[in-house]
This record gives structure tokens, C-alpha cells and sequence, in this order.
């Protein structure tokens, strides 16, 4: 057969259907760890009656074909080609009339360390098929735009055999599972091992009994329960939030210790981390639990969002991700506080996705082309995403956004559907026209907004005017920008600190647009962007004397909540350049933690520092090189500053939200532990250490523990904790997770990397693990000042580990080498320092297209 090199470049614009329309996926499975044999029957019928055309069919190097017919009869040989990924059949091999073709492989789980297809994890049969691991299963059309049926045989000595859709047959060694809901190969799963359930029901609207289980591993039974609790949650909300109802007999959830992801959505068989499903108060933290429930939402979500109306092809990747990524946190709000939800969405998506949108790796939330579409599973795609379906919301409002969602579902129910169908929804259901706005799916950046106030009088009352002016910075391959709609939520304060004006959104739509508002007794002062109503960098000439006002006085959480962050970032600034600053943010937030009324939850916000990262990338927004080692002392400085200005204050509140009683991970006591802890971290700066060697010795949960040993850490007492944290979860996986993680994290960064080095020559540092693997390497790179060392220590340490993970899972490490992405603006000798790395990894013989497509973009930015 001959060997041919695909085209390794996708574009949005060559898309073109699938030429055959597949009816029916008939497969059997017989598991053997080393020699897994895979029978495939496919039903195809020509798209057009009298087409001649080649039937392509996705398969990797890895899959061995032992045999293939076509209508029971084996092709010519001349007429079958194989090459790199695809097995191509000529047109004069097939009929112009429905046909079948069989085939039967030969895979090798156990040799599978990239985690993508069919593979083993400690002695479990386990698949991830997103995006594109079906075809190292077997031979398929596996694009998303090919939907069908799938029956499906197991056999193997297994206790526990798993597909999608239903249970139709079981027998000893087997079972058969059938799915009447058609998908795309990627939401295929399978899972066999010896295995035990959590199991509940729940009823649906309609009356219909939904059997749900959590499967996991012997002996971790016992910290299921939370994920069971948040799946039945989810399903009651999806119900009532957007009358969705589930449509299977049963939901399985299944743990999975090696994963790249966090999880996948695949019909009815759910496949999680295991860090995303287990949790007791021991060995999980509040906001392990809290993302728990989040997860175990988005997911089932997708139930709707993406599996029953899927994507047409990868570059409409954010409409099934961004719309499920809104919906969960939409969930999480409902359960918890939303305006705590919405303040740690947005700092997600300013620590992440905003540092994309500025750098080499910045790309459109649907992008129009991609080399690796696993790099495509970005923060741009997802929270960028949910952002921007946030904005839709705003603008049309909640009844016309939920009768659109309605014509969505029922329009679209079993397409494989693009950004336009789901633009003309709501077209047609609100009569907007959106041409502009789909400028939010197609352009890359993060527009900056300013606002410029005017103030005039008459004897009929005073006139506010405020002037807007976007700009979206050029981007790779996106040199100018038009004008986006930008919901702007604006409200207008007294000077005796009342609401005068409740939030108007203003709908901005021209490059500048000015907004006035009359008849104004007073000057009043502006609360702009409340609820971060569009993802926008805004500026605006504005004192601390106002942003304290506004932390004091404006009812918006969100809004207060960012003034106090502008008063931080501010006085960091000015302390990272070696000016004074923080007087006035230190008398601020002092005021605000005192106030007990307030929600535990939005003053530890509150009290939390803006981080290293977010300090860099400011200074970088106003034209200034960052200096990582300043950066880290300025945020030392201002923290003790704080702890020594209310010493007595946080002691009161470090004593007074100590919760008593049986742990529960509910908004309520989580809260009063984050204000708790948000203390903690503060008075460590001055006692020494004591209360945290205290905590750690007497906390019930291992959310006051991480705490303490962080707070341990930091002050060069950890050693102990550390151990005593070793000697008793040694063997617990997910918490030696927490353990490696930690140590580079809080070490400073002086002893971060060597830190790193040491633990990375431990035995059970199982690097293979994704888990284990991103708890170290990503613990290192998110100690700023560590991983930014000036003599390139933090680089090098890296750059060594991508190059070691790239050849044996190349997902793993091309997602791990976009820490290296803000590289270019830092000083001279730093950008010498990484592009070496860099270049040592782009000089791998033999790298993985992940890796390279991510390596080669960051070498290009530096040019």
C-alpha cells in the first residue's frame, strides 16, 4: 500500500460534508491488554445517488488491520491505499447503493501511554476519544460531523464492562450495550475493570426512572457520595433552569486515575480524573468539593450541549464548550453565591485567558485553522466562550434568552450544528441582527475600553457624560480589528454613597460612543463594568480616594470587589517599581473585612492579594518590562504591611470563623473557612508561623491543612507537616498530588527549583501520571518568581520535563509548554534565557505536532 503524508494545516473553509452517510455502528470488543481485537461493521449509504467518490477512513499507525470487507467480499488490493492516519477505499471498490463495510484490528491498550483511544490505567480498560482517539481504536469516519446509532459487544474477564446508551444484554464475559441516540465517534466510551458503584436514581419530569452510578476502584467507595449528590443536583437543574431532561436508562460515571483531562461528556458513560470525583473531608479540600460539583455539572450539561446537538467540525468547538461552560456556572452560582462565582470566574479568566489573548498563542474563540486540535482546548475556547454567550444574555435579556435556548434545542436537536445556526437562533427569535456580534467568535484579543467622564450643570440639574473608545490590540494573523458590541453595565452613586442610578446595560457598538445622563442632582461616581458585563481590559482616570469610595459604597459585589483589586494592583505597581504606594488600600480593606454583614466568601476575596502573574501582566499593559523578583517582594511587603496595620482584626476574625461541628463542604461553612484561611495567610507574615503549626496539628479537614502547610512552607517550617502529611497518605494518590504540588508552589523562589529537582527524583514522582506529572511541573511554574528565575533555572527545569513527557503523551506536553507563552516581555536576559529552552525543545528529533505547533508559535512572537 502506498504512504502519503496528509495535509498536516486544517482550514474552516475547506469543510466539506462527509460524502457518505454512516446509519449504523455495529462493535465488538474483545479485551486483551497487549492484543485487544476490535470488529467493526459500518453502514454506509452515498450521500448523493450517481456520486463517485473515495471512502476515507481515520485510523493511526498503531492500528493494525487484519481484515476488511466490503459487503462480505475482500477489496483488490490496488484499491485500498494506507496511509499515515486514514485507510482510503477507491470509488470503483464500492457500490452506488448502501453497503457495509467490516473490518477487524488488532490494538495494544497497555502500550498506549498518550491516554488518547483505548488504553489501560492500572489494569482498567479505559477510553478518551475526544477529539480525535477514536481512530486509534479502529478505522472510522472520525470527524463530528458524522453521526450515527452504536451497538456495541464486550468481552472480557472483567467484572465490569461499560458502553454507551443502554444495557440490552449480558451474559458471563460480555455484555451489549446499545445507544439509540446517534453521535459522532467521539463521545464513543468504553470502560472494563473490576470495579464498584456508588448507585441512586432519580426520577425525570416525565416520570421516568434514570438508574445513576459512580464507579470507581475498591476501597474508594466511601468518598463517592459528594459526586453522586452533585449529579443529581445537576440533574434537577438542568430541568428546571432549561427544561432539559435526561433521555437513557441509566447515567454512569466512571473514576479514572491516568486522564489528561479533567473529564468527558461521552452519552451516559461518563469518564472523570479521579480527582473530579473523590473526596471525603480528609483527603479533599473545599475547593476540590467545589469543583466536584462544577465538573460533574458541565458534563452532564453536555448531555444537551453537545452530545444530542454536537459541533459540525473542531473549529465549532466553542459553541458546545463556551455554552456548557456558562451553563455550569450558572449551576455553581445557583448553588453557592453568585457574586463570589462571578469574581473567581472572572479572575480565571484574567489569569489564563487574557494572558493567551496577549501573547503568541492567541487565537479567536472559533478559530479558522489549527495544525493540533488538541491545542485548541484553550481558555479562549472555553471561558473566552462563555463569555461571550454571558454577553448575549445581557443584551437581549433572561425571557428572550431562554425562548432562544428553547428554539435552539428544538431546531437543532440531533444536528451537528456551527456558531451561524446558533446566531440565527436567536436572530429569529429576537429580531436583532448579530452580524456585528459575531465579531466576538471570529477575532482574536481582548478589547481594551476607555472611559472618559464629563460633568456639566444647568439650572435644570447636572449632565453626565461618559465617552467610550475600544481598541483591540492587533493579534498573530489578525493585524486590525473592527469595533465589537460591548455591553457596558454602568450604575450611578450619590456622594453620600446611595445608588442613584440602579445598572443600566449600554449597548456599545462604534469605535467611540458617548452616553449621557440628565437631570443628575450631583456628580455623581461611576460603577463601570458591573458584573464584568463584557470581557474588556477598562481604563479610566480614576484616584484611590474614588476606588475606596466605590470598595465602601457600591452595591454591585462585583464592581466593589474591583475597586479593592485596582487599589492592590496600583500600590503593587508603584512598590514593584520602587515607589510608595498601599496607603490607602491598607485603610480600605480594613474597612471592608470589618464589616461582619458582609459575606465571608467576598472578603476573602477580598483580602487576597492580586497574584505575581496578574501584577507582571499590567506592568506589561502600561509599557513596562516586569522584574519577577521585585514583583514577589512588593506583594511581601504589602502583605505585612496589612497583617501589622490590623493585627487585631484578622486575630478576631481568624478566631471567630472557626467552624465547629462535622465538616461540610456547603457554601456556608466554606465560607467562613476562605475568610479564615485568608487571615491565617496574612497574620503568618508576623507571628512566625505558630497559628499554622497550630492548625495543622488540630484540623479535622484537609482544607485547614493545605492551608497551614502552605502557610508552613512559606515560613521555612514545613518539613515536619510534610512528613507527618507523607506517613499518613503516602498511598492516597490525590492527596501526594497536593504534596508535590505545594512544596514548589509556596517554597521561595530562591529554593523553588531545587525543590522541584529533589522531589522529581522521588520513586513514587510517577511522571507518567498526568496528575502526578502537572502537580510538580505546573506547582514550579506557578511560583512566578521561580519559574522566571533570572539565571533560568526555572526554564531549564521545564523545558526538561516537556521534552521527557512529549514522546510518551504529547497532549500533556504541548499544554504544559504554553507556561513559556508570556516569555517576550520580560528584560533582556530572562528572554535569552527562554528562548534557549524553548529552542531545545524545538530541536527534538522526532516531536510530537502538539508540542511543535505550541513551540514554534512562542519562538515566532520572540522574533
Amino acid at each position: 500500500m502506498a504512504q502519503e503524508k496528509r495535509q498536516i494545516v486544517q482550514y474552516l473553509a475547506d469543510y466539506r460534508p462527509y460524502p457518505f452517510i454512516l446509519s449504523e455502528t455495529r462493535l465488538d470488543f474483545t479485551l486483551v491488554p497487549d492484543a485487544t481485537r476490535v470488529k467493526a461493521i459500518l453502514s454506509f449509504a452515498p450521500r448523493d445517488s450517481g456520486q463517485s467518490q473515495d471512502l476515507v477512513l481515520d485510523g493511526g499507525e498503531e492500528v493494525k488491520l487484519i481484515s476488511l470487507t466490503i459487503d462480505g467480499h475482500e477489496p483488490d488490493p490496488a484499491h485500498v491505499t494506507r496511509q499515515d492516519e486514514t485507510l482510503t477505499i477507491a470509488a470503483t471498490a464500492l457500490p452506488d447503493a448502501p453497503f457495509t463495510v467490516e473490518t477487524e484490528v488488532e490494538i495494544n491498550p497497555m502500550a498506549n501511554t498518550t491516554f488518547e483511544g483505548l488504553y489501560m490505567s492500572g489494569g482498567m480498560f479505559c477510553t478518551q476519544c475526544e477529539a480525535q482517539g477514536f481512530r486509534h481504536i479502529t478505522f472510522y469516519p472520525d470527524r463530528p460531523d458524522v453521526m450515527t446509532t452504536f451497538r456495541v459487544g464486550i468481552h472480557s474477564d472483567q467484572n465490569v464492562l461499560l458502553s454507551n446508551g443502554n444495557l440490552i444484554g449480558q451474559k458471563e464475559c460480555g455484555t451489549e450495550w446499545y445507544d439509540p441516540w446517534p453521535k459522532p465517534s467521539y463521545l464513543f466510551a468504553l470502560v472494563a475493570g473490576n470495579l464498584v458503584a456508588i448507585s441512586d436514581s432519580f426520577t425525570t419530569l416525565s416520570g421516568r426512572k434514570v438508574d445513576l452510578n459512580v464507579w470507581v476502584r475498591p476501597g474508594d467507595e466511601d468518598r463517592a457520595d459528594f459526586a453522586m449528590e452533585s449529579l443529581i443536583r445537576s440533574m434537577k437543574w438542568d430541568e428546571e433552569a432549561y427544561g432539559r431532561e435526561y433521555d437513557l436508562e441509566v447515567f454512569n460515571i466512571v473514576a479514572v486515575d491516568d486522564f489528561n483531562m479533567g473529564a468527558m461528556e461521552n452519552k451516559g458513560l461518563n469518564i472523570f480524573n479521579s480527582k473530579l470525583v473523590l473526596a471525603s473531608p480528609e483527603t479533599a479540600t473545599d475547593g476540590d468539593y467545589e469543583r466536584i460539583e462544577g465538573v460533574i455539572g458541565h458534563e452532564y450539561f453536555h448531555n444537551w450541549t453537545g452530545n444530542r446537538i454536537t459541533c459540525r467540525d473542531w473549529f465549532q468547538l466553542c459553541l458546545k464548550e463556551g455554552l456548557t461552560v456558562f451553563r455550569d456556572q450558572q449551576f455553581t452560582s445557583d448553588m453557592r453565591s453568585a457574586p463570589v462565582k462571578r469574581i473567581m470566574d472572572v479572575q480565571t479568566l484574567r489569569a489564563r485567558q487574557f494572558r493567551e489573548d496577549a501573547g503568541p498563542l492567541a487565537h479567536p474563540p472559533r478559530p479558522d485553522h489549527y495544525e493540533e486540535i488538541n491545542n485548541f482546548y484553550t481558555a479562549t475556547v472555553y471561558e473566552k466562550g462563555a463569555e461571550v454567550i454571558g454577553m448575549l444574555k445581557r443584551l437581549i435579556g433572561d425571557d428572550s434568552y431562554r425562548q432562544a435556548l428553547d428554539l435552539y434545542f428544538d431546531r437543532h436537536d440531533g444536528d451537528a450544528a456551527t456558531i451561524e445556526d446558533w446566531l440565527n437562533v436567536f436572530q429569529d427569535a429576537t429580531g436583532r441582527d448579530l452580524t456585528q456580534f459575531k465579531h466576538w467568535y471570529t477575532d482574536a484579543g481582548t478589547p481594551h475600553l476607555n472611559m472618559v467622564e464629563e460633568w456639566s450643570e444647568t439650572t435644570a440639574g447636572g449632565t453626565l457624560t461618559l465617552t467610550f473608545t475600544q481598541n483591540t490590540p492587533p493579534t498573530p494573523g489578525q493585524p486590525d480589528k473592527p469595533a465589537r458590541v460591548i455591553p457596558i453595565a454602568v450604575g450611578l452613586i450619590g456622594p453620600n454613597g446611595d445608588e442613584v442610578l440602579p445598572t443600566q446595560i449600554l449597548e456599545m457598538t462604534q469605535a467611540s460612543q458617548g452616553f449621557s445622563f440628565e437631570g443628575l442632582g450631583a456628580r455623581p461616581v461611576v460603577s463601570a463594568l458591573r458584573d464584568f458585563s463584557a470581557p474588556v481590559i477598562l481604563t479610566r482616570n480614576i484616584d484611590d480616594d474614588t476606588r475606596a469610595f466605590l470598595l465602601a459604597n457600591d452595591p454591585n459585589p462585583f464592581a466593589r470587589w474591583e475597586a479593592g483589586r485596582e487599589l492592590a494592583i496600583a500600590a503593587l505597581v508603584a512598590l514593584s517599581q520602587g515607589q510608595p504606594g498601599g496607603d490607602s488600600y491598607v485603610k480600605a480593606i480594613g474597612q471592608l473585612i470589618a464589616d461582619d454583614d458582609a459575606d465571608p466568601a467576598f472578603r476573602a476575596l477580598c483580602l487576597n492579594l492580586p497574584g505575581d502573574e496578574e501584577i507582571a501582566t499590567r506592568l506589561s499593559t502600561l509599557g513596562i518590562e516586569p522584574d519577577p523578583d521585585a514583583i514577589y517582594q512588593a506583594r511581601q511587603d504589602l502583605a505585612r504591611r496589612i497583617a501589622e496595620t490590623h493585627q487585631d482584626l484578622l486575630a478576631r476574625i481568624y478566631d471567630s470563623m472557626q467552624v465547629s461541628g462535622a465538616y461540610s463542604p456547603d457554601a456556608e461553612p466554606s465560607a467562613k473557612r476562605a475568610l479564615r484561611i485568608a487571615a491565617l495567610s496574612l497574620l503568618n507574615r508576623i507571628d512566625g508561623g505558630e497559628r499554622a503549626e497550630i492548625l495543622f496539628g488540630t484540623a479535622t479537614n484537609m482544607t485547614e491543612r493545605m492551608a497551614a502547610l502552605t502557610c508552613l512552607i512559606r515560613r521555612g517550617r514545613g518539613q515536619t507537616a510534610l512528613q507527618i502529611l507523607l506517613e499518613q497518605f503516602g498511598d492516597n494518590r490525590l492527596v501526594m498530588d497536593k504534596w508535590f504540588s505545594v512544596q514548589p508552589m509556596a517554597a521561595p523562589p530562591e529554593s523553588a527549583v531545587a525543590t522541584a529537582r529533589e522531589l522529581a527524583q522521588r520513586s513514587d514522582f510517577d511522571w507518567k501520571n498526568p496528575n502526578r506529572y502537572r502537580a510538580l511541573i505546573g506547582g514550579l511554574s506557578a511560583n512566578h518568581a521561580a519559574f522566571h528565575a533570572r539565571d533560568g533555572s526555572g526554564y531549564n527545569f521545564v523545558a526538561e520535563w516537556i521534552m521527557k513527557m512529549d514522546p510518551v503523551n504529547p497532549q500533556i506536553a504541548a499544554r504544559m509548554s504554553s507556561v513559556f507563552e508570556t516569555w517576550p516581555r520580560y528584560d533582556t536576559v530572562r528572554r535569552a534565557k527562554a528562548l534557549v529552552a524553548l529552542e531545545q525543545i524545538a530541536a527534538v528529533a522526532g516531536l510530537s505536532r502538539n508540542t511543535r505547533e505550541m513551540v514554534s508559535r512562542m519562538i515566532a512572537a520572540g522574533a
